[in-house]
């Protein structure tokens, strides 16, 4: 009996960890994805320029220098300068750091939010899961650009304003994703038995429920980060979001509109920023849902 004891010892402890082993199958899969590591690469790199980029731009982003006003790129101004002489480049390495800011804060704000009411929705059910999900349903009838300008239209155009707004309607995304995985684990044998020896709800949320849901959260924001700074920069564009001299992309991007014709590059390079960064996000936040996906075979 003690020979089998200890052999059991040794077969537990040789026995791999299920979370390491699933960890290990994650980056399996998602380094396999080519695209998604050369994402995630290129959001690396803009993160660190938007850290650092602002002490080694050459110019300051908001001198005006009207005598070399809407000059195409050159050896000194890389990128040309726009209608008041400020060199777009300068702009372009400032204005990372802020579209960065809006798109994190403002999935902050939806992720938050909408994690609580979705937990709570599909954990306690009945009058309390009915109320927040039919609250979930209007906030999905509008548009979220819309939405966001109504919003904006109430508490001023300010750029942390626009954060409000857009997190705002990132709230119903997060909160029915956390309702249908909520209610998928809560069914489990398993937070029954736990139940039964008298956890309390609070634990069986943190300690249970929420690691199991978190893969759909890790996707869903890193999707929803890309969807906020493209609402941003709409918000912006409209002249809602930021305002002058912020150079955010796009405000920039609004203001070269006017001059497509005579000097392109004004609103062609902002543009092309804010591409970027969003098929980044994008390409990324795929990568990972694969990853994540178990249906999915490499």
């Amino acid at each position: 009996m003690r020979e089998e004891i200890n052999t059991n010892e040794v077969e537990a402890k040789a026995a791999p960890n299920p979370t390491i082993v699933k960890w290990n199958d994650f980056w399996r899969k998602f380094l396999k994805n080519k695209s998604a590591v050369i994402g995630g690469i290129v959001i690396l790199i803009l993160i660190l320029i938007a850290i650092i980029g602002p002490y080694f731009t050459p110019f300051d982003p908001n001198v005006q220098d009207h005598a070399i006003k809407l000059t195409g790129p050159s050896s000194e101004h890389w990128f040309g300068t726009d209608h008041h002489g400020r060199d777009i480049f300068s702009r372009i390495i400032h204005g990372m750091s802020i579209t960065l800011y809006v798109g994190f804060f403002a999935v902050l704000i939806g992720m938050t939010c909408g994690v609580t009411l979705g937990v709570i929705s599909g954990y306690y059910g009945g009058k309390i899961d009915t109320i927040i999900m039919r609250i979930m349903d209007i906030m999905l009838a509008f548009p979220g650009i819309i939405l966001a300008l109504a919003i904006v239209s109430v508490l001023g155009t300010d750029l942390n304003n626009v954060i409000i707004a857009v997190g705002i309607f990132s709230i119903p995304v997060f909160a029915r994703i956390v309702r249908g995985s909520t209610l998928a684990v809560r069914k489990l044998e398993y937070i029954d038995a736990i139940r039964a020896l008298g956890a309390s709800d609070l634990r069986i949320i943190f300690k249970h429920i929420l690691p199991n849901v978190l893969s759909p959260i890790i996707v869903q924001a890193t999707l929803s980060i890309a969807t906020s700074i493209l609402s941003a920069s709409g918000l912006s564009f409209l002249g809602m979001g930021a305002q002058p001299p912020t150079p955010e992309w796009g405000a920039m991007l609004s203001d070269g509109r006017n001059y497509m014709w005579d000097a392109p590059h004004v609103a062609t390079i902002p543009g092309l920023a804010i591409v970027i960064v969003v098929l980044a996000f994008n390409i990324f936040g795929d990568g990972l849902r694969d990853a994540f996906d178990p249906k999915m075979k490499n």
